[in-house]
């Protein structure tokens, strides 16, 4: 056979590439041979063989390229950008989404701003508000704050907020020009109104002031709040009075007057109207409010009742005046009742027979009063004073102690001696006698120095 020429080598190279569907590529030049493709790569294990050359290789399937999920900067698929641009960075795209969102919360936050500042505004201007309604006396202590003035008027529902009301004497730069006294003012008033009735736009209300001690009895009050102003009488304007009933405390029917109710305090009256009963009013008023601060679960397991508390109460403000000696009185008291030990207080024997500065008489220690505590077991009929919120706690909680005795130390300024047994009460009684005769014949609760 002759040997082919390089033309007919060409054809049946390119006639071959046909068969596989190749591409042959466009003619070389003659005489010039093109470069045969490289070597197929040796399939890999359970690969299907390459067919044969000049077979027809059947269609197999293959899996698609993985899907790319599209890139912030990609641009739709057949949009061509315009001459000279060029795309926008993946941030700016995203800081574009994000703009409307961002404007949202601005807005949010300036309305909240906004909203904030109209409350405060109101709220410290109240130009809805009047000159308000019932009316209330308000007293304004001297050297109050701008901010305790606001709480006291709060508390008394003159301002709803004492806060708004020292904001608004701020700003309107009358903080220090707050006067103190008795102002007549009204429930629900606004700050602006209140702060001109306490800086000269309504006069302080005229009053009285009454002081009523600790401890006195009815009849000693009544002289004391007469020279201070108070009109009418007392002692009539203290014996009952629709303020309080007694018997809800525990009074029995017997019980004749408002003894030991009436709180002692100091009070302020109308000076157009300083009467007696408002007076009463006003102290068994306080009484209520005061007694109700008082726990008596002690008292009551030891079958105490409220008014008994009261009566022992007044007892121990006429035995002492030292504040650390009240619970221990009280549980002398205690003590001598537990064991049916009559009590020997004389300040009972001194509210029967009206004698509260003189040395009591033999007839009047004798007397069968059952006010009588040193020849009568168990408590007085009922109180012999007006206790204090002090005195009233001691006697619903005494001290945990054994004392069945006391008498005045001498020289110790009213304090007393305690003692458990009646042989240490002696030594104490006599050194009492000894150094009251010394003094000849005063009280040795004081002593010259």
């Amino acid at each position: 056979m002759s040997e082919r020429t390089p033309e007919e080598r060409e054809a049946a190279r390119r006639e071959r590439m046909k068969r596989r569907g190749e591409d042959p590529g466009p003619q070389t030049g003659s005489g010039t041979p093109t470069p045969e493709p490289p070597a197929p790569t040796p399939p890999s294990p359970g690969a299907a063989a390459p067919a044969p050359e000049g077979s027809q290789q059947p269609e197999r399937s293959s899996p698609p390229p993985p899907v790319r999920p599209p890139s912030p900067g990609d641009r739709p698929i057949g949009t061509v950008p315009p001459p000279g641009s060029r795309p926008a960075p993946p941030e700016a795209a995203a800081a574009r989404r994000r703009s409307p969102g961002r404007h949202a919360l601005v807005f949010a936050l300036a309305a909240l701003v906004a909203g904030l500042l109209a409350f405060v505004l109101i709220s410290t201007f109240e130009p809805f508000k009047g000159d308000g309604g019932e009316a209330v006396r308000v007293r304004i202590p001297p050297g109050l704050s701008a901010g305790e003035v606001g709480s006291l008027l709060a508390d008394r529902g003159v301002v709803s907020s004492g806060f708004f009301f020292e904001l608004r004497a701020t700003l309107s730069g009358k903080r220090g020009d707050l006067r103190s006294g008795v102002y007549s003012l009204n429930e629900g008033m606004s700050n602006g109104a209140a702060l001109s009735a306490l800086t000269g736009g309504a006069a302080a209300a005229p009053v009285i002031t009454v002081v009523v001690p600790e401890g006195p009895s009815r009849q000693e009050v009544a002289p004391l709040v007469a020279r201070q102003g108070v009109k009418g009488d007392y002692l009539e304007a203290s014996v009952s009075s629709r303020a309080l009933n007694p018997k809800r405390y525990g009074a029995p029917s017997s019980v004749r007057s408002l003894e030991g109710f009436l709180f002692p305090a100091t009070y302020e009256l109308l000076r157009t109207k300083p009467d007696a009963a408002a007076l009463v009013t006003k102290q068994l008023t306080a009484f209520k409010a005061n007694f109700r601060t008082v726990n008596l679960s002690y008292a009551r397991s030891k079958n105490l009742t409220a008014y008994d508390i009261i009566t022992i109460a007044s007892m121990i403000e006429r035995e002492t005046s030292i504040a650390s000696e009240r619970r221990l009185v009280a549980a002398v008291i205690y003590n001598r009742l537990r064991r049916s030990i009559p009590l020997g207080i004389d300040a009972s024997t001194r509210y029967a027979v009206g004698n509260w500065t003189a040395p009591l008489t033999g007839a009047q220690l004798r007397s069968r009063s059952p006010y009588n505590t040193r020849n009568r077991q168990g408590l007085p009929p009922g109180p012999i004073g007006n206790p204090g919120l002090a005195s009233i706690r001691a006697a619903a909680r005494p001290a945990s102690v054994d004392y069945l005795y006391y008498v005045v130390a001498p020289c110790k300024g009213g304090a007393h001696a305690f003692s458990t047994t009646d042989a240490q009460f002696q030594q104490d009684v006599a050194a009492y006698n000894a150094k009251r005769a010394e003094l000849g014949g005063r009280d040795p609760k004081e002593c010259p120095k």
